[in-house]
């Protein structure tokens, strides 16, 4: 019998899933010759053969001969260490400070929630390409993640894992400098003569844009300045979530003040666009204060150093919700809305977009009510 002849046929028509030998039936592969290594191949013909050795040889030489070596390698290369198993939940691996990294990918803001359910109680937001730890698959999903303060539940749907996330977490990588003492000046130019920008409150984040060494360059909402290198600790890494603790409100307070925060609140994570009004596409902090007034009837410029002339100045003592505060350096040129509870929402920066921040995190230059006790 001619074994070489009849095996090579076997080998090519074994995709049809029936081969024919001597007349009689094997069963079928369900494989190719490319995508089954040649081992197996070669096993599973001989023993349809009788197990002769000359067969077994015969077997083996040929498809050596048939299968391309690249091709059976190339199928058995190692998979993305990152990339999900079958849980859906990113294989063990540290990545940019993580051993689960995801990547949110949604326009705008993913919802984190206190349980895996779209009625779930929210308790913090991801923006668009903020990092997360991905602690579990409930395999329904929902994954149970941590970033920054917040813990909760996401949409499995809207997070990115493996090689995807990487590339994401590379263009997101930044360096910020924490301020580690009380008050610290940042200034004009790196040196102690000159004027004064903005003094800022110990643990506030600063955007480093260069460090020159004894002297930081850096901006904190829209102001640029020098801070001192010994007062802030660098810190790199990615962007993370934002906690949505609720604002408690006083005694006395009125439910247009509550409205009014509350309705602000809507827009945290949504971007900064200088000279925009856009809640939703972008607004810088005098037209996201204009923009946030403006529904309950207000009427107000669009420039902070304008806006700390309407209403009546009064003591940061004295804040309620819905007042108005103002920071800057020699005059004004940033505005927030007072949240109640020792803290602010505003449009902070490009990179920060809306945000809420301590009422203190600055220096408040004044503070003006415009609404009605």
């Amino acid at each position: 019998m001619n074994y070489s002849r009849n095996l090579r046929k076997m080998i090519f028509t074994s995709v049809a899933g029936l081969v024919i030998l001597n007349g009689a039936s094997l069963p079928a592969i369900h494989a190719n010759a490319a995508t089954l290594p040649v081992s197996g191949i070669s096993a599973l013909l001989s023993e349809n053969l009788g197990g002769s050795p000359s067969a077994t040889a015969g077997v083996s030489e040929i498809l050596r001969s048939t299968v391309s070596t690249d091709e059976v390698e190339a199928d058995t290369e190692t998979a993305d260490p990152y990339a999900p198993d079958e849980t859906g939940v990113a294989k063990a691996g540290s990545a940019y400070g993580y051993t689960h990294l995801g990547i949110a990918s949604v326009e705008g803001n993913l919802n984190i929630r206190e349980t895996p359910s779209a009625d779930g109680k929210m308790v913090g937001k991801l923006p668009n390409k903020h990092a997360c730890e991905i602690v579990s698959s409930t395999g329904d999903g929902w994954y149970q993640v941590t970033s920054g303060e917040v813990s909760g539940y996401v949409s499995s749907e809207f997070i990115l894992t493996g090689a995807e996330a990487e590339a994401i977490a590379a263009e997101q990588m930044s360096t910020s400098a924490y301020v580690n003492t009380d008050n610290l000046r940042l200034r004009s130019e790196p040196n102690t003569d000159s004027d004064i920008v903005a003094e800022v409150s110990n643990g506030t984040p600063l955007e480093l844009i260069e460090d020159q060494g004894d002297w930081l360059h850096v901006s904190i909402d829209n102001d640029e300045g020098y801070v001192s290198a010994q007062y802030v600790t660098l810190n790199t890494g990615l962007p993370v979530a934002m906690t949505m603790t609720e604002a408690r409100y006083g005694v006395g307070v009125s439910d247009v003040r509550i409205d009014l925060v509350d309705y602000a609140c809507q827009f945290i994570g949504n971007p900064y666009v200088w000279g925009g009004t856009s809640l939703t596409h972008g607004a810088d902090c005098s037209g996201f204060v204009l923009s946030i007034y403006a529904k309950y009837g207000y009427s107000l410029p669009h420039y902070s150093g304008a806006q700390a002339n309407c209403g009546t100045r009064i003591s940061a003592s004295e804040a309620k919700p819905g007042d108005l505060f103002f920071y800057g350096g020699s005059s004004i040129s940033h505005v927030a809305i007072y949240m109640g509870n020792g803290m602010i929402v505003h449009a902070s920066s490009p990179r920060e977009g809306i945000k809420t921040s301590s009422a203190f995190y600055r220096t408040p230059l004044c503070v003006t009510r415009i609404l009605p006790d």
